[in-house]
């Protein structure tokens, strides 16, 4: 059982930036893959950013340039800062986490892949 709790969002106007954090606990494994999606009213999930147990990282394409997804040595404490930030960011956003050892490989469009998530944290991005 692994539990994540998320913290960081609010509301920001356009070009502005936020960071959210993400920590873990309980059985955190060493094959782990770690990421953050989002939501909005209306909209399916969608990956913004991966990361695996070796730091490789992937990037949705809406975000890439403008968002960094980062992770502490221990795995425990996931971050994604996010700049430039756009309206249509607006969303949910839940930090998430697997375990990998099957040869998943861990990217923004694995999602299903995923077996724990935390309750979300909204992002609001205002004109």
């Amino acid at each position: 059982q692994v539990h994540l709790v998320e913290s960081g969002g609010g509301s920001v106007q356009a070009g502005g930036s936020l960071r959210l954090s993400c920590a873990a606990s309980g059985n955190i494994v060493s094959t782990s893959c770690m990421g953050w999606f989002r939501q909005a009213p209306g909209f399916e999930r969608e990956g913004v950013a991966t990361i695996d147990s070796d730091g490789k990282i992937s990037y949705a394409d809406s975000v890439k340039g403008r968002f960094s997804i980062s992770q502490d040595n221990d795995k425990r404490t996931l971050s994604l800062t996010m700049n430039s930030l756009k309206p249509e960011d607006t969303a949910m956003y839940y930090c998430a986490t697997g375990d990998f050892a099957d040869g998943g490989y861990c990217y923004t469009e694995a999602q299903s892949e995923f077996d724990y998530w935390g309750q979300g944290i909204q992002v609001t991005v205002s004109s």
